[in-house]
């Protein structure tokens, strides 16, 4: 079934009850067993969006490739945050997300007064005003570009760490969970680029004792993620 192209329809609505300047934000590497989480602020308008974007995750990887410089020259500003795989065992993802928005939100060089954020929970918070909107990287123009760039970045960032550590993939698994990366683990055990708090450890005998569990500060459980 073909997907309708995103709009900017949220971001007129935040205009209509009077916030001037929106930004869509979205993240990748949530899921990924190595790597930075990244996220990406994006502020677009409301100028017609460049043919064929929509959630990365639906565009191949050549076509995110091309789409990615049209859309550095098409927004009217993007700015990149990341959360080292150290601060997401340290605080948690929700806390980790927070802190990549953050650093991507306050490294645009204009201050946005409301973001659009991708999915049903609101990890960010004040000082901004947040409209979550699930699916939002498919139905939001600004949301959709943010997706797109964050994506390529981190892919090429991922690539050439996987230079230092080929046996891992990370050129084509960009640190996600696969065959290759899991077989990797099982032999060579982690990287510095990997997450240690992930449940993925207690599959891996060799290496579990090296898993990090992190302390809970409001209530001292211990808390082990994992996806």
């Amino acid at each position: 079934m073909a997907v309708a192209p995103p709009t900017h329809s949220v971001e007129r609505s935040l205009r209509a009850t009077g916030s001037t300047l929106v930004a869509g934000v979205d993240e990748v590497g949530r899921g990924a067993w190595a790597g930075p989480l990244t996220v990406c602020a994006a502020i677009t308008g409301l100028r017609r969006p460049p043919e064929g974007l929509t959630d990365s995750k639906l565009l191949t990887r050549l076509r995110r490739e091309e789409l990615a410089p049209v859309l550095a020259r098409w927004v009217t500003a993007h700015a990149l945050g990341h959360a080292s795989p150290q601060e997401c065992d340290e605080l948690g993802m929700t806390a980790a997300l927070r802190l990549a928005a953050v650093r991507a939100l306050e490294a645009l060089p204009v201050q946005p007064d409301a973001v659009i954020l991708d999915g049903k929970h609101d990890y960010l918070g004040g000082p901004w005003r947040v409209r979550t909107v699930i699916k939002g990287d498919q139905s939001c123009v600004a949301v959709a570009a943010a997706s797109v760039l964050a994506k390529v970045h981190r892919d090429a960032a991922m690539a050439e760490l996987g230079a230092g550590h080929p046996d891992y993939g990370f050129a084509d698994n960009a640190g996600y969970p696969s065959p290759v990366h899991k077989a990797a683990l099982e032999q060579l055990g982690p990287t510095p680029h990997h997450r240690m708090s992930w449940a993925y450890w207690e599959e891996l005998p060799k290496w579990r004792h090296l898993r990090v569990v992190r302390q809970r500060e409001d209530s001292g459980e211990q808390l082990a993620l994992g996806f």
